[in-house]
């Protein structure tokens, strides 16, 4: 029988970044208002370094895991439970979001306000929720009657945390087409990149293109303008984590997913679709 070392390990991308540092909040809290330590361990999404701390925790006598945004491959000897980047892989439960929901948000939102040309930012391909938001925003779009032209999707393909992330491909974008009124990004990161892109290219957010962001991080209030995002509850998705692995240590079963719901939270990038696509100030005058 395993030690009963009251100790979890957590594995994540990136301990500074505020997705991330956010989630590891809420599991915190729950783990030390029952007692628990962790210890921490950050892979930068490499599988040979997730891998080797997985063993190593083991070996340190952890009980079981939470992984955060973290690709995971196989079952683990211990409990396990991922908060995004969930994987259908007996013995872990899944924390995610509701992704239909969220695409569905964001597409009605836009559709509302008019915007027929969508451009799309994708997020990275070692990002572990990529895949699944990208299919549910191309489902939402079809719903809503909505064409995704291969020109107006972009991915971004950095493993930087800063606003730069969307800047460069926003700017990519615009060299090769201006022909929309609206950019949906991954994350709230790339849309303020994707703010200040637009405004060098001489257009205004969101009179000239409307942005919309994901996760409602701390600073997307700050932006000017201030980012219409879909707010995922990162802390309260740490705080299920962490109760459903204690559950699960007690012998409980929870089912393999538990589904969290997205919130739509408009402030100003977003608004009317222009009558024209945007060309640049000089030009449409």
């Amino acid at each position: 029988r395993q030690q009963d070392t009251r100790t979890f390990g957590i594995l994540l991308p990136l301990v500074g970044e505020e997705y991330h540092a956010q989630v590891l909040s809420g599991v915190a809290s729950e783990l030390e208002r029952n007692q628990y330590s962790y210890l921490i361990a950050q892979h930068r999404h490499s599988e040979e370094k997730t891998e080797a701390y997985i063993e190593m925790l083991i070996s340190r006598g952890v009980q079981g895991f939470i992984s955060i945004d973290t690709r995971l491959t196989r079952s683990l000897q211990v409990p396990c439970v991922a908060v995004a980047g969930h994987a259908h892989i007996p013995g872990i439960t899944n924390v995610m979001l509701n992704h239909e929901h969220a695409a569905e948000l964001t597409m009605r939102h836009l559709r509302d306000l008019g915007h027929k040309r969508i451009a799309f930012i994708r997020g990275q391909a070692f990002s572990s929720d990529s895949e699944s938001r990208w299919k549910a925003m191309s489902e939402a779009a079809k719903h809503f009657k909505i064409s995704i032209p291969e020109g107006l999707v972009m991915q971004l393909d950095r493993d930087i945390t800063s606003p730069e992330l969307g800047y460069t491909v926003v700017q990519k974008l615009m060299k090769q087409s201006r022909d929309f009124t609206a950019i949906v990004c991954f994350n709230d990161i790339a849309a303020l990149g994707a703010i200040r892109a637009v405004g060098d290219a001489g257009l205004r957010v969101p009179e000239d293109v409307s942005i919309i962001g994901f996760d409602d991080i701390r600073v997307s209030v700050f932006a000017r303008p201030s980012i219409t995002t879909i707010r995922q509850p990162l802390q309260e998705m740490g705080e299920t984590a962490a109760k459903v692995l204690l559950n699960r240590l007690k012998g409980e079963r929870d089912g393999d997913d538990i589904a969290v719901e997205p919130e739509l939270i408009i402030r100003e990038s977003t608004g009317r679709a222009p009558y024209r696509y945007p060309v640049g100030r000089a030009s449409a005058r």
